[in-house]
């Protein structure tokens, strides 16, 4: 009997749209940087029919992204509301998929911008076993005093009673056919930009560890930390941090080369110290892991996983032959891929958009016994 599930960043899958732009520039568009707006009106306007016009080729891309990976359950971030995933499911995925992902499942969390963690079910898996939701536990109310978690690093940005979760870490319990799993599903703080002197990973690290810890505590708190290991549990989602990258030197004309390193620090560090859990991306090759091009131009630019699916001792023991798989045709043209790794896009795809997502989906099939 087998799982399969997928984790997938689908970058703002949002019902609303944002004027902020006409007084924050940080928040305005390129394209409409390039026309002088001087009224609030003619800017609401002309958003509108920009996003308008460019969310549908965008969309097209996601739902072929999802459909591709073609998970019985599917983890998803960046989610706006429920009435933003029907709307999707109903007007994008159902084409690609047909009446597949008829359980869904969002609790509205703690970001400031709106954007939730969501679960798509189908009501069975390929082989037929049915799949049942037994219970569903938001955990966006946790603080750092209810869990201990508070520090030094901490108290610079945050205080004691502030929430963990920047967004959420959604606990679901399912059977599958009659055999239980536990999905923990995540979207950590985001790297931002620098400050103080730091660059914006290091910068928001302790938010993002914290966050880790928090998971690892929920778990071993439910489970007993002396029997996790045995356990069947999935943690899901885009962490956006890395334990490694690989930096791409180089430009277009010129080629480029491709460098492996290990980071020194991770927050992920919390889930692979003695063997908490096993990021199973790993078993890829190293320059074939990354789940997301970044780039600030030429002299900044890597590749790197932020999208995860850690699994629990059990599982992985169990499912030790198994690969995951990373699906990248709704990457970009601007993406710069490693040497055998280059795949067709989507139609319509562009040099930096539209695309399905600036994440790619991860998926892998799970043995159950």
């Amino acid at each position: 009997m087998s799982l399969r599930i997928a984790t997938f960043n689908v970058e703002n899958l949002m019902t609303r749209f944002d004027f902020t732009g006409f007084r924050n520039q940080l928040r305005q568009d390129r394209v409409i940087k390039l026309f002088e707006v001087r009224s609030e009106g003619v800017y609401q306007q002309l958003e509108q029919a920009r996003v308008i016009a460019s969310t549908d080729d965008t969309r097209q891309m996601t739902a072929l992204a999802i459909a591709d990976a073609d998970a019985d359950i599917l983890c998803l971030q960046e989610i706006d509301n429920m009435e933003a995933l029907q709307a999707f499911e109903y007007g994008y995925l159902f084409r690609m998929v047909g009446t597949g992902y008829r359980q869904k499942y969002l609790v509205e969390g703690n970001d400031s911008r709106g954007i939730d963690v969501a679960v798509l079910m189908r009501e069975e898996t390929r082989d037929g076993q049915k799949i049942e939701l037994k219970e569903i536990k938001s955990h966006a109310m946790t603080t750092y005093r209810s869990l201990g978690l508070f520090d030094d690093e901490l108290a610079l940005t945050n205080h004691i009673d502030d929430k963990v979760f920047k967004r959420d870490c959604l606990e679901l319990d399912l059977l599958i056919g009659g055999v239980p799993i536990t999905l923990y599903v995540v979207h950590f703080k985001s790297m931002g930009s620098p400050r103080e002197g730091l660059d914006g990973r290091r910068y928001t690290m302790p938010i993002r560890r914290a966050e880790a810890s928090a998971v690892r505590r929920i778990i071993e708190d439910r489970f007993g930390a002396d029997q996790t290991s045995a356990k069947r549990f999935v943690i899901c989602g885009d962490m956006n941090d890395y334990q490694e990258r690989v930096d791409v030197v180089g430009r277009r004309r010129t080629g480029y080369a491709f460098q492996h390193q290990d980071e020194s620090e991770s927050a992920l560090d919390v889930f692979s110290r003695d063997g908490f859990a096993e990021n199973v991306v790993r078993r890829r090759d190293p320059l074939d892991r990354w789940t997301l091009y970044h780039a600030r131009g030429p002299e900044e630019q890597w590749l790197c996983q932020l999208d995860y699916l850690w699994l629990s001792p059990a599982l992985a023991k169990t499912n030790a032959g198994r690969l995951p798989e990373i699906m990248r045709h709704g990457q970009p043209y601007r993406t710069v891929f490693p040497p055998g790794q280059e795949v067709e896009r989507y139609p319509r795809t562009g040099w930096d958009r539209p695309k399905a997502s600036d994440h790619c989906p991860v998926v892998m099939t799970l043995d159950l016994i």
